[in-house]
């Protein structure tokens, strides 16, 4: 038994200690993966037991100004990330091909991988945003997809502070901030209140963007495949399937949420008018007072003609 307890031990050193970057490895939340896990852990089982068990019988709170406010916040930290990833790595210092990781404490070693660092303190706080739709009663919007992402973002940034934070891979949280600047001040707009409605009109180009940035991701992440510079070329293998089933999982909620949306739209207004499947019996027309004519054309009154052209009356 002590022989297996050394090697566990030995083990778990070697994944959690030895393959870890000196420089992150003692921050808050990095060092030990049980705190991250169970802040996950705790959050899928407020999500979907804990948290509608205690608001069955519970009005929904309405959080305006705090939704306002978290939100505000959100929009100012995926600023901050964006330009400190674009300015600090992106714009000037990184190859847009295949960049390595700078294991340096130099400052912009170090800036860099703070930014990483920071980017993993967000995801977790994004976790409020499921929490806020359970206290607010809004299950339709507690998706397998919303919470699949939520879930997996935050064991995803962990890892890349730990072992990776810099080079190729802050690609992706780059365009994701960008994304997330736009997507939260959409939302701290939607909580506003009823009057800033008519200005939220493009609320489908976010999924749209969301889409885009899956594209931009699994191409930038495949040069891997071309270009050696020293980036683990292993990640792939969980980067690419991942931007795919992302893309899948936005793409079914963009045709559901919008496709047939509109398609019902157009089905509703055609028997608004008067049609049905998109076309009146016989000739597709009717009268205000719903009789056809002979061959479509239709009276004022709807009376018509023996030849089919309508009488005045």
């Amino acid at each position: 038994m002590s022989i297996y307890n050394n090697s566990v031990k030995r083990y778990y050193d070697f994944v959690f200690t030895d393959l870890a970057d000196p420089r992150t490895n003692d921050w808050l939340l990095i060092n030990d993966p049980l705190p991250g896990l169970a802040i996950v852990g705790f959050y899928l089982y407020f999500v979907l037991n804990l948290g509608p068990r205690l608001m069955k019988d519970r009005q929904p709170y309405e959080l305006k100004n705090t939704l306002i406010v978290y939100n505000f916040v959100q929009v100012l930290v995926s600023v901050y990330l964006f330009y400190e990833g674009m300015e600090g790595a992106w714009l000037y210092r990184y190859s847009w091909t295949c960049e390595p990781v700078d294991h340096s404490r130099s400052p912009h070693a170090m800036r860099v991988a703070r930014g990483v660092y920071i980017y993993f303190l967000a995801k977790l706080t994004e976790l409020l945003d499921t929490v806020f739709f359970v206290l607010r009663k809004k299950n339709a919007q507690i998706s397998f997809l919303h919470i699949y992402h939520h879930t997996v973002m935050p064991l995803v940034s962990w890892g890349a502070t730990k072992y990776f934070p810099g080079g190729h891979g802050t690609f992706i949280g780059v365009i994701n901030c960008f994304v997330h600047i736009i997507m939260y001040f959409y939302y701290m707009m939607a909580a506003m209140g009823p009057k800033y409605q008519k200005y939220l009109w493009w609320k489908k180009y976010i999924t749209t963007l969301q889409l885009s940035q899956f594209c931009i991701a699994f191409l930038h992440s495949m040069q891997l495949l071309f270009y050696d510079c020293g980036y683990p070329k292993w990640t792939m293998f969980f980067t690419l399937p991942n931007a795919i089933f992302f893309y899948y999982l936005f793409s079914d909620f963009y045709n559901k949420a919008y496709a047939e949306s509109n398609k019902k739209n157009v089905i509703k207004n055609g028997h608004a008018n008067g049609t049905t499947n998109g076309s009146a019996k016989e000739a597709g027309v009717l009268s205000k007072n719903g009789v056809l004519s002979k061959n479509g054309v239709l009276s004022e009154n709807g009376i018509l003609s023996e030849n089919g052209h309508a009488k005045q009356s």
